[in-house]
């Protein structure tokens, strides 16, 4: 190199050319997020309300008997308020929210940590696990494609129908098996149909809110048919029969429930198609696509077999533990456990599964379980049915079943729909004889608003389920869930005042 190019190349070069400055880029600050952070504090502010306020005023039955609102109790129902915020905003992920019920029982001292933290860990929890893990096998196992094409071959091409037929599908399983094992099992089918319906991208349509809200309020509409659909039906009939001496059998059961059962899947259907009218009226070709993806997949092999076996043995044994004695006991969650044994013991899951796992729903079933609890441990539950069921004590006696049925609804979005009715029931039966209504319209409407909570995740477990589609928002559910109140509603009014009677059922009593 001559003096001349080492002088070009600038002094302390030592002859080499200049290095390329770096520009370091100042960090993008992310925008502050004010309705997050408002929300926050909008339920920080109604806890400490309740935690600061004074006592409560007492509540008292049509007996005479005084219900008196202890410090925990207020406490429960200011940190209830406070999650129902957070769940609905989204302000936290819901299982993170659901920890904090958990945490603030602890840190203030409503209840004794054990307990508040053993609910996380309570058998529904594992029973809602067990039914992820199932449909995660189907997944798995290219069981649910399977589903999916046969289903597509019969409703079509038409968007509206695809979506009639995937909704009558999951009502007519909730008629043999608990609505959360259907919902684990048709996520996966959803799926596949909305990813033909977007052609593999992972987007959300309108078409796939309407698929997801529908198929959670559907799954809740159907399971009410029959003591099969969900557990509330026995236990719900169990307190029925401690309370009036009275049996509900199981065809009787189906035989008022099924009117309005139906009513709603085809109400529901009309709601989100009208709600989330689907971009496309058609998905053109979809019988030939689905015809190619089918004779692509084969036969069925021995994962797809064995999943479906599994599936059966859980329905067999759910249907059997309602008619034999000796299985009465046979919890719940160790049926729905022994499939997900059998899939990790022979190979059609593995380990790495385990992360695939919407450990999110889980948590927020935990936290479900711990402020039902939560509210009915510290008397809070109760306190609160006494004063809404008597506010309505004077009035009509329609207004007043209708009242019963109301706050049925709107507990069972916060807390498990059995305790939901076991709060409610002895009042408001107390009330029905006082007003001269008939215990069997009481036990009815209960059963039927259990069913079907529309507002909040944690009222359901195929609600919370549907959200891991990813289709929708917990504003979203919670906002078009009020419609379908109002639907449900209006045909438990035509249920009571003119199906029941026709078919029957004693409305008033001298």
């Amino acid at each position: 190199m001559t003096d001349k190019n080492i002088a070009q190349a600038g002094p302390g070069s030592g002859g080499l050319p200049p290095m390329p400055e770096v520009f370091e880029l100042a960090p993008v600050k992310a925008p502050i997020d004010y309705k997050r952070i408002g929300f926050i504090a909008l339920g920080v502010l109604v806890f400490a309300i309740f935690y600061l306020a004074g006592e409560l005023p007492q509540a008292t039955d049509p007996l005479g008997k005084v219900f008196r609102l202890s410090r925990e109790g207020q406490m429960s129902i200011g940190l209830f308020l406070m999650a129902g915020i957070w769940w609905v905003f989204e302000v936290l992920p819901i299982g993170v929210t659901a920890i904090m019920i958990g945490v603030m029982q602890a840190l203030f001292m409503i209840r004794k940590p054990d307990d508040a933290l053993r609910d996380f860990f309570d058998p529904s929890v594992w029973f809602i696990f067990g039914s992820l893990v199932l449909g995660m096998a189907f997944t798995r196992s290219g069981l649910t494609k399977r589903m999916a094409y046969k289903m597509l071959t019969l409703v079509g091409e038409n968007t509206r129908f695809i979506l009639l037929g995937c909704f009558i599908a999951v009502a007519l399983m909730t008629l043999l098996m608990a609505h959360t094992a259907v919902a684990a099992a048709m996520i996966p089918l959803l799926m596949a149909v909305h990813n033909l319906y977007t052609d593999g991208e992972e987007k959300v349509t309108k078409f796939g809110k309407a698929l997801f809200i529908g198929m959670a309020y559907v799954a809740g509409a159907g399971s009410v048919i029959t003591f099969l659909g969900a557990a509330r039906g026995v236990a719900a009939a169990g307190m029925y029969k401690t309370f009036t001496g009275n049996d509900i059998g199981f065809f009787e059961l189906t035989w008022y429930m099924w009117p309005v059962g139906i009513s709603m899947v085809f109400m529901i259907w009309l709601l989100m198609t009208t709600a989330f009218k689907p971009e496309k009226p058609r998905i053109v070709g979809l019988r030939e696509k689905v015809a190619v993806l089918s004779k692509e997949q084969g036969g069925m092999n021995w994962k797809e077999k064995f999943v479906l076996t599994c599936a059966g043995l859980v329905v067999l044994m759910f249907a059997l533990k309602s008619f034999v004695p000796a299985l009465k006991d046979l919890d719940r969650a160790a049926i729905m456990l022994i499939p997900t044994m059998l899939f990790y013991l022979t190979g059609v899951l593995k380990v790495e599964d385990l992360e695939d796992m919407p450990w999110n729903i889980a948590l927020l079933f935990g936290g479900a379980m711990s402020i039902g609890f939560c509210l009915w441990q510290t008397g809070a539950a109760e306190w609160l049915a006494v004063h809404w069921l008597t506010f309505f004590k004077e009035s009509h006696w329609l207004v007043f079943v209708l009242s019963i049925a109301f706050f049925v609804l709107i507990m069972t979005n916060f807390i498990m729909n059995v305790a939901a009715i076991a709060i409610s029931l002895p009042v408001s039966l107390v009330v029905a004889k006082y007003m001269g209504v008939s215990p069997e319209v009481v036990m009815y409407a209960s059963l039927i608003t259990a069913g079907m909570p529309f507002n909040l995740l944690i009222g359901a477990a195929p609600n919370a389920m549907a959200y891991e589609s990813k289709q929708f928002t917990t504003g979203e559910f919670f906002i078009w869930g009020w419609p379908a109140n109002i639907i449900l509603m209006i045909i438990l009014a035509v249920a009571i005042t003119v199906i029941w009677p026709l078919f029957g059922m004693p409305i008033l009593v001298k």
